[in-house]
C-alpha cells in the first residue's frame, strides 16, 4: 500500500507577498533586474515564507546514508565500507558538509538508513537499520515496499523537525557509495534517457568504468522498465535507502511550506522523483549548483531549474547546495537592506 501523505497537494507559495516583494524589488535604488537572479530568489522566498522581508538565518541540513546492493556488480572505485566510514566522519566533524555547516552556522543531522558495515551507537547519528543497503537492483527490486516506506517517513520526519525547530532552510545530502549508478538509473526511469547519456563517473571511476555502470543500468532498466509508469515504483526499485528518504523530505518540504536548497545529481533525481509523485512540489525548490556529473544537466532541464552556481563540483554530502547559502542569504539582505528611490532621494528612470 503507498502511503497516503505522499500524495498531500503542496502547500501554495503566497502570491500577494510575491508581488508586495515584486513592488519592492521594482523600487530599489538600481535598475530593473540588475541584480539578476537575486532578485527572483528574494522574491521566491518571500512568497515561500509570506513575508515581504524574507530571511534564511536558520538553516537545517539533514545528511541520509545508505549502502547499494548494485555495488556487487563492480561499479565504483572505492569499497562500501567507505559509507559507513564516511558517517562516522559525519559524525566527528571532519567532513566537507561538517565544515561548512559549522560555517554557515546550520543544524547539522546524520541518518544512517542502513548499511553493510553495520553501525550503532555512533555519537550524533541516528541509526534507522532498514537492512545492511538496498538489493543489487540487476536482480531484484532494490527495496521492498516496507522498507521504501520507512525511508521516504524517515525523510518527512527531518522536515518535521526542521519544521519544529524554526528552520527557514531545508538542504538535504546523501552518502552512499554507488549511489550515483542508482541516481542514473532512477533518472533514465523517469526520464526515458539512455543509461550512456546520464551515467557518469561517480567517485572517479575511467571511461570503460562508466561504460560498465551504463551496461549494469541498462539491464537493470530492461528487468524493471514495465513499472516505469509509476513514479514511487520506479524509485523502490532503482532507488537506494538515502534517495527515497530525501524524495521524502522533498516532498514534506512542499507540503508543509519549508524552502529546500536542491545539491547535486542525486539530490536532484530526488527532487524528480518527488515532483513526479506529487507535481507541484518543486515549486519548493531552489538549486545549489550544476554538478560536474554529466547526467545532472538533464535532471536540471526536466525541472526547469536554474543553479546558483557552477563550480565543477561533484562531492555530494550536500555541500554544493550549502556553499550557495551564502548566495541566498545576500539575496535577502540586498532585498531588505536597499534603500528605495524614495528613501534615497535618488531620481528613478525617466
Amino acid at each position: 500500500m503507498k502511503p497516503e501523505w505522499l500524495y498531500t497537494p503542496p502547500k501554495p507559495l503566497d502570491e500577494k507577498t510575491a508581488a508586495a516583494a515584486r513592488e519592492r524589488q521594482a523600487q530599489l535604488t538600481k535598475p530593473p533586474g540588475a541584480l539578476g537572479e537575486l532578485e527572483n530568489v528574494a522574491v521566491t522566498l518571500a512568497a515561500a515564507q509570506g513575508r515581504e522581508r524574507p530571511r534564511v538565518d536558520s538553516v537545517w541540513i539533514s545528511i541520509f546514508a545508505g549502502d547499494h546492493g548494485v555495488v556487487e556488480e563492480g561499479i565504483s572505485a572505492f569499497p562500501q565500507a567507505v559509507t559507513a566510514e564516511m558517517v562516522k566522519n559525519f559524525a566527528r566533524g571532519g567532513a566537507a558538509i561538517s565544515v561548512l555547516a559549522r560555517t554557515l552556522g546550520a543544524h547539522l543531522e546524520v541518518i544512517d538508513l542502513g548499511t553493510v558495515v553495520g553501525l550503532s551507537g555512533v555519537p550524533g547519528v541516528v541509526h534507522l537499520n532498514l537492512g545492511p543497503g538496498t538489493a543489487n537492483f540487476t536482480r531484484a527490486d532494490a527495496m521492498s515496499t516496507d522498507q521504501c516506506a520507512l525511508a521516504l517517513e524517515a525523510g518527512r520526519g527531518c522536515v518535521a523537525k526542521a519544521r519544529a525547530e524554526g528552520a527557514e532552510l531545508f538542504v538535504g545530502g546523501e552518502m552512499g557509495i554507488g549511489n550515483t549508478t542508482a541516481a542514473a538509473a532512477l533518472a533514465c526511469a523517469l526520464l526515458g534517457e539512455s543509461p550512456e547519456r546520464l551515467a557518469g563517473p561517480g567517485t572517479g571511476i575511467d571511461k570503460a568504468g562508466v561504460a560498465r555502470k551504463a551496461e549494469v543500468i541498462a539491464r537493470a532498466l530492461s528487468l524493471h522498465g514495465a513499472h516505469f509508469g509509476d513514479p514511487l515504483e520506479a524509485l523502490r526499485r532503482l532507488g537506494g535507502f538515502e534517495i527515497a528518504a530525501l524524495t521524502g523530505a522533498y516532498l514534506a518540504c512542499a507540503q508543509s511550506g519549508l524552502p529546500a536548497l536542491v545539491d547535486g545529481f542525486i539530490t536532484t533525481a530526488a527532487a524528480l522523483a518527488a515532483e513526479r509523485i506529487n507535481p507541484g512540489t518543486a515549486n519548493w525548490f531552489f538549486y545549489g549548483h550544476g554538478s560536474a556529473e554529466p547526467g545532472h544537466v538533464r535532471l536540471l532541464d526536466a525541472l526547469k531549474a536554474r543553479p546558483l552556481l557552477s563550480l565543477g563540483m561533484r562531492l555530494g554530502e550536500g555541500s554544493g547546495a550549502a556553499t550557495a547559502v551564502p548566495l541566498l542569504r545576500l539575496a535577502c539582505a540586498l532585498h531588505n537592506g536597499m534603500a528605495t528611490f524614495a528613501e534615497a532621494a535618488v531620481s528613478e528612470k525617466l
